[in-house]
């Protein structure tokens, strides 16, 4: 859930992977009304309205989780986030890449060590974030 939401992540750049993940979360939130998405999860309702007209705002990844979690076949919030660390840090040990690498390869002000905090969850992470690390990460492991 969302480190799937395209087939080929390395051909996309940054923004069309964002746009992938927001496709995903936008069909989530049409299945149950922005109304009831905005009820079920706590994200702003705002927020969720946005989401649902497109573009996104810039959503964090475990609320962008937590909207994606409405879909009926979708794991639940938490384990959509957990399954998107571990996907991250899966790549990062095929391609046997470190957070540094990553920092000084993607267009995101961030250093490595805020790279690795976001990626543990020891900070938030926006899903353009999120887009960015893994577009890099996925490109990486095509080489």
């Amino acid at each position: 859930m969302l480190y799937d939401a395209a087939d080929d992540p390395a051909s996309l750049s940054t923004e069309e992977l964002r746009e992938a993940y927001e496709a995903q979360i936008r069909r989530a939130v049409e299945r149950v009304g922005v109304e009831t998405a905005a009820e079920r999860t706590g994200v702003d309702e705002s927020d969720v309205a946005a989401v649902a007209d497109g573009p996104a705002p810039e959503l964090r990844l475990e609320d962008a989780a937590e909207l994606a979690a409405l879909d009926g076949d979708a794991p639940d919030a938490e384990t959509i986030v957990l399954e998107v660390r571990d996907h991250l840090l899966l790549g990062m040990t095929t391609g046997v890449l470190d957070v540094d690498t990553i920092a000084s390869n993607v267009d995101l002000d961030l250093s490595g060590q805020e790279i690795q905090q976001a990626i543990e969850g020891r900070s938030a992470m926006t899903l353009h974030e999120l887009a960015a690390i893994q577009r890099y990460i996925e490109e990486r492991n095509d080489r």
